[in-house]
């Protein structure tokens, strides 16, 4: 999509919900009545770009329908188990603050176009790693910052935020620095996602809700090197389950879900 089809206040509105919605997710534990304050100065926003869209006009109203269905979304993940918190910056503008080992943050709203991730030491300026990465319209983004931080990469993963009426959909992303290509299954059972390699992600596959115990195992092998007890898997729910921390060291090898 092309971002000039937005008006110069339509994106105003969205640069401002953006910033809102970081800074309310940055206080949320910090400090109560500033979270609330953002999040109502970010619902605000949201609130009359959405009002701008809404017309008797049958015309005006698809435009509005198209313009949600093309806004593309990024999130960053800080995977990375040796590297210290993190500052991530967009096309030179801090966008996250403080990001600490196995965060993820919520969705930004951006327009389609390339962009420059720049991440840095936490009140540092100098770059650690930067990347360029090309948002389409209309798709959403988990950027991880993933390895060693001495070989530290930015791995961009298309995510499926569709949900299917009263099923749920899942995949399994490998970011484990030292750990094998792995095999993802039911406890004692079949294979759910086989031969995943650090750095890969599968397919998303749709399964019934259920709450089943998972576990990794090296890849064509019956060996156990992480259980994971009591996965709950809700219909109409979207799962990203991620291997993080290290299989021979500290952190230790476990399943995050986002």
């Amino acid at each position: 999509m092309n971002p000039y089809q937005y008006s110069q206040y339509e994106q105003s509105l969205i640069q401002n919900a953006s910033m809102y919605e970081l800074l309310s997710n940055y206080y949320k534990y910090i400090d109560p009545n500033k979270h609330m304050m953002y999040y109502m100065k970010h619902y605000e926003c949201m609130r009359q770009l959405t009002g701008m869209h809404r017309t008797a006009e049958e015309q005006r109203s698809q435009q509005s329908q198209s313009n949600q269905q093309t806004m593309s979304y990024i999130r960053v993940l800080h995977a990375s188990p040796n590297a210290p918190n993190v500052d991530v910056y967009v096309n030179g503008q801090k966008l996250l603050q403080n990001v600490a080992f196995k965060q993820v943050s919520q969705y930004v709203p951006v327009m389609a176009g390339d962009y420059r991730i720049k991440i840095t030491p936490t009140g540092k300026t100098e770059a650690v790693l930067t990347k360029d990465i090309r948002v389409e319209p209309g798709q959403a983004y988990t950027v991880a910052a993933a390895g060693n931080v001495e070989e530290l990469t930015l791995v961009p993963y298309v995510d499926d935020t569709t949900s299917v009426q009263g099923q749920a959909k899942a995949r399994f992303i490998h970011l484990s620095p030292d750990a094998p290509r792995v095999d993802i299954a039911v406890k004692g059972g079949d294979v759910l996602f086989p031969n995943v390699g650090f750095k890969e992600a599968t397919n998303y596959v749709t399964l019934p809700p259920t709450q089943v115990d998972l576990e990794v195992r090296p890849a064509g092998t019956k060996q156990v090197v992480l259980t994971i007890p009591g996965v709950s898997l809700e219909g109409n729910n979207v799962y990203n389950a991620v291997a993080v921390g290290y299989a021979n060291g500290e952190p230790s090898l476990e399943a995050i879900f986002i």
